[in-house]
């Protein structure tokens, strides 16, 4: 027997055996538990590994030890606020997310691809590490610090990395909050696991703070400008725009709220909103909010309470911008001529007695709204008034309070002179409908108050106004009132011919409306908005402004094979002239993928052209969208309902529509369709746009289009000749009016060009070549007259002044007259919602319109839509006097500032200039404004130097104009002005 028995035996392959010096090796499966090779127990451990540069099997091991869902007593908890956690998930933000970013990515993408397994992938386990508030605070203050570097250093001397490491960390930032959850996930991660309630409630403070601070926003936004456009975005574009992070943060907000989360959850969530309400796009957060909570199917209207009713702070603004949605979606459109029922008006009223719930403080904002200066719903149509006084007449004490405020309110003398008169309309429908209402719930007290006192002050104040339409307003309701109490024989009647008119019959007809608060089911929306954050396609690599995008695979379709017969076509050929090289534009580069021969084509229906301004990620939709809008629109304006239809949604897209692919000519294409807009639908489109420019989340450039479309569409509706170009084969838009088309139109182009070839393009400010023509049409007479003043004796005067007049090559523009129905449009839908709007906006914290450079625009505008209706319209007088109030408020704003000043004196020396005719009413009528004018305005002359030639010198003259012009009219009519003279200081 041996000593030593064998326990196995192994058999070595012979040395002399040839062998390949290259084998193929095949790739091997990672095993399924890493941690059975790499064994990770402890943090200090993790942290150990994550610094030593691991691989990629390590650092799925310690992620995986990092996101254990069941860790064992006492384990180390990332989650948990420590100096251990901070540190490891700093090293995964500094060290790790750089190196292995794309390389998760890419392993998620090919594990995606293989059999659904409950496994969450390694990139997720990166995101879980992070999904906390300790992880966003390292993602941001990693971003910030890679913005203060690439600041500090010269473009030489500035890190490569920079712009690399700030698009993977927006990458990561992008993934850590997309969703619709993602907000409760964090949360949870960052307080679930704290025991102390303390430490929760700090957390919960932080991470409010910061998601409604504006620090993400603002970071992201600036490293994505550093980033560059070189880079793509299509994930991660979201994060930096305003907009579109208020929405992620309202679907976020109400998804939890529709789980029906315990008390403090709640108040967390209104906390979030509340906070996310100061980003600066408040409508666009509540709308949101407004879409998945109370109009979707579901009932969630008590969750919408529940978050953005929660306390009284706050819940003011919200039912201001429910009111002002719910009106824009449902009630504009309605033609409400008649006093009966309208279920749309009555499902309506549902909605808000849902959003009230009966609260005491929420109907007294209703109140508020219908009774202060600065509500009524301005701007919109009075179904919105009806849909609130049915609310509010559910309680008879209630709504007899909202008819004597109004009833004070509308016989004010100080409001009866200052407030702009569409103001003054709504709080008259106010005032109808609830007395309507207490007259059937309670006809004492309405008997009582109409014999009170402060009716009959209200109708004598009325009726002793120098505006007529508030002399309107006033026998429309004393005779709609004195209807209600008194019999035929006692009722009051005025006799005048305006009581006669369909108007008046429509305001007297008020009083008899009676709403009931219905249910809403028929109007909710059954599709639920789109929950996730919207793709952008990357718009940064172009060749000759189109982007560099991959085509599309090609559509496989059965073609029957050609029959091919050759042709012997030798004697043919000497008459055919062959294409010039590189004939076709789309053959001109050089790439073969960039040549696309299925572009579409270009719409024809007002439907095709909303689906293409929708497709914003598709460059030749977006620009054959931007070309083809004013000529579809402008064709399409008297063909049915089809713009009419549509216009709202149209107007939307084009007032929000923004460049992403750098379309050449865009701001001026997207003047045109805007234009084209308001000149096809001028009674709804106008008071639209006048709105938006004050309302809505958009930028000073969107607002200033706003305006520019505004005062270029009046001037095209009052000089805007249609037989002039009813022969023109291009579209009407490609012509202004010719004494609109003159100031675009380059004289040194020789005559026999199209008006089409010759039309300058717009610039972004276009109205400042009219304003700039009409203050020369001002300025010149009194400059002539200047110089005559200073020449010699009156023979040489007069010879002096003929030679000039006969050198002239132009002669002084007659006053232009244009029909009266079309000067009431112009101050119906352009100049009154534009002054209504303002005075509004002037009591909010922060109006935007304060702006200087807007200031003077908006100023301008007004000015030249005065200038448009002429000084033939029977409003001059309303026109003149609300512009002259609005002038003197504002003066206090454009002090200090030369732009804002120059639109002051514009508006003025224009409002001047049209009631030149009849500066004796002027006088008359407007004298305390008219002294006051002088007294300020020459204060403006002597604080100008107006020694640099420039704007300060055109302020200098504008200003010196406007003294000549007042001073000329207070010495002629200085008898009409004594008594104010006197009483003025």
């Amino acid at each position: 027997m041996d000593l030593l028995t064998p326990v196995s035996t192994t058999y070595l392959r012979s040395k002399n055996d040839a062998e390949p010096l290259l084998t193929e090796v095949k790739p091997t499966k990672r095993a399924k538990d890493v941690t059975s090779r790499l064994k990770i127990s402890s943090a200090d451990e993790a942290l150990e590994v994550l610094k030593s540069q691991p691989d990629y099997d390590a650092l799925a091991a310690v992620l995986r030890y990092l996101t254990l869902d069941v860790p064992a007593p006492g384990t180390f908890q990332l989650q948990v606020p420590s100096p251990k956690s901070a540190a490891i998930i700093h090293v995964l933000v500094t060290e790790i997310t750089p190196n292995y970013w794309t390389l998760l990515q890419e392993g998620s993408t090919n594990a995606g691809a293989g059999p659904a397994s409950s496994t969450p992938d390694d990139v997720e386990l990166l995101l879980r590490c992070l999904r906390s508030l300790t992880g966003l605070n390292a993602v941001i203050a990693h971003v910030m610090a890679l913005l203060q570097e690439s600041k500090a250093g010269s473009k030489h001397s500035k890190r490569p990395d920079i712009k690399l490491n700030l698009g993977v960390l927006l990458g990561l930032l992008a993934a850590l909050l997309k969703g619709d959850g993602s907000i409760r996930n964090i949360w949870t991660c960052s307080t679930a696991k704290l025991a102390d309630a303390t430490l929760k409630k700090a957390q919960s403070q932080h991470l409010v703070s910061l998601i409604g601070n504006g620090r993400i926003l603002s970071t992201a936004a600036e490293a994505s400008s550093v980033v560059g456009t070189d880079e793509p975005s299509a994930e991660t574009w979201w994060i930096a725009d305003g907009v579109e992070f208020s929405r992620w943060i309202g679907r976020n907000v109400a998804s939890w709220a529709k789980l029906q989360p315990a008390e403090d959850e709640f108040s967390f969530c209104f906390d979030v909103l509340q906070r996310a309400m100061r980003l600066g796009y408040p409508e666009s957060l509540v709308k949101t909010l407004i879409d998945e909570l109370l109009l979707s199917k579901g009932g969630w209207q008590d969750a919408f309470s529940k978050v953005c009713l929660h306390r009284s702070q706050g819940s003011k603004k919200i039912m201001q911008i429910l009111l002002d949605f719910v009106s824009q979606r449902f009630l504009n459109n309605l033609s409400l001529d008649d006093s009966r029922p309208n279920a749309t008006v009555s499902a309506v009223a549902g909605i808000i007695d849902a959003a009230v719930s009966g609260d005491e403080i929420r109907g007294t904002h209703l109140v508020n709204w219908c009774t202060t200066s600065s509500g009524a719903g301005l701007g919109d149509g009075v179904g919105i008034r009806r849909a609130v006084v049915a609310v509010l007449a559910k309680d008879k004490e209630t709504i007899t309070a909202v008819l004597e405020k109004s009833l004070a309110q509308f016989g004010d003398r100080l409001y009866i002179k200052h407030a702009a008169m569409l103001q003054q309309e709504a709080h008259a429908q106010v005032l109808l409908l609830s007395a309507g209402y207490v007259a059937r719930l309670s006809p004492i007290k309405l008997t009582l108050l109409l014999r009170s006192g402060t009716y009959l002050a209200a109708i004598s104040n009325r009726i002793a106004a120098t505006q007529a339409r508030a002399r309107f307003l006033g026998m429309a309701v004393g005779e709609s009132l004195s209807a209600l109490i008194d019999n035929k024989s006692k009722k009051l009647d005025f006799h005048m011919e305006e009581m006669e008119t369909d108007e008046a019959e429509w305001f007297k007809g008020l009083s008899s409306v009676s709403d009931p608060v219905g249910p809403f089911d028929s109007i909710l929306s059954t599709n639920k908005p789109a929950s996730q954050a919207p793709s952008y396609t990357s718009a940064t690599t172009k060749s000759k402004g189109r982007p560099k995008t991959k085509p599309g695979p090609p559509d496989i379709t059965t073609i029957p094979k050609a029959i091919i017969e050759e042709i012997d076509s030798s004697d043919g050929d000497d008459n055919l002239v062959p294409y010039a090289k590189g004939s076709d534009p789309e053959d001109s580069d050089d790439d073969a993928t960039l040549v696309q021969r299925n572009k579409p084509k270009a719409p024809v229906y007002i439907r095709d052209l909303i689906t293409f301004f929708r497709d914003s990620d598709n460059y030749d939709k977006q620009k054959l969208a931007l070309q083809t809008a004013p000529v579809l629109i402008r064709r399409k304006a008297n063909y049915g309902t089809e713009v009419s239809s549509h216009a709202d949604e149209l107007a939307g897209l084009l007032v929000g529509m923004q460049d992403k692919f750098d379309i050449e000519g865009f701001a001026e294409k997207r003047q045109q369709g805007m234009m084209a807009l308001v000149v096809a639908q001028p009674k709804s489109m106008a008071p639209w746009f006048a709105r938006t420019f004050f309302e809505g989340d958009y930028s000073l450039s969107q607002r200033t289009s706003v305006l520019v479309a505004l005062g270029l569409s009046a001037r095209e509706l009052a000089g805007y000749d249609t037989s002039e170009h009813q022969s023109a084969a291009s579209f009407p838009s490609k012509r202004l009016p010719g004494k609109i088309e003159r100031l675009y139109i380059d004289s040194s182009q020789q005559p026999g060009q199209s008006s089409s070839s010759r039309l300058k393009a717009l610039p972004a400010n276009a109205l400042d070549g009219i304003a700039q023509s009409l203050t020369s049409s001002f300025l010149g007479p009194l400059a002539a007259q200047a110089a005559d003043a200073t020449s010699g004796p009156d023979v040489l005067k007069l010879q002096t002044f003929t030679a000039r007049y006969k050198s002239k090559t132009k002669a002084r523009p007659r006053v232009r007259a244009i029909p009266n129905t079309t000067a009431a449009l112009l101050a119906t839908s352009f100049f009154s919602p534009l002054t209504a709007h303002f005075q509004l906006a002037l009591r909010s914290s922060k109006p935007v319109v304060l702006n200087p450079a807007l200031l003077s625009l908006y100023l301008q505008t007004l000015g030249i839509i005065v200038n448009a209706a002429g000084p033939s319209t029977l409003s001059l007088p309303l026109l003149t006097a609300e512009l002259w109030v609005l002038l003197l408020r504002v003066r206090v704003h454009v002090l200090g500032d030369l732009g804002a000043m120059k639109g002051w004196l514009v508006a003025m020396a224009v409002l001047l200039e049209v009631n030149g005719g009849d500066m004796r009413r002027l006088c008359a009528e407007q004298s305390r404004e008219v002294v006051e004018t002088r007294e300020w305005v020459s204060g403006v002359f002597e604080r100008t130097r107006g020694d640099d030639g420039g704007e300060e010198n055109e302020v200098k003259m504008l200003a010196a104009g406007v003294l000549i012009k007042l001073g000329e009219a207070i010495e002629k009519y200085q008898a009409l002005l004594m008594g104010d003279m006197i009483g003025f200081s």
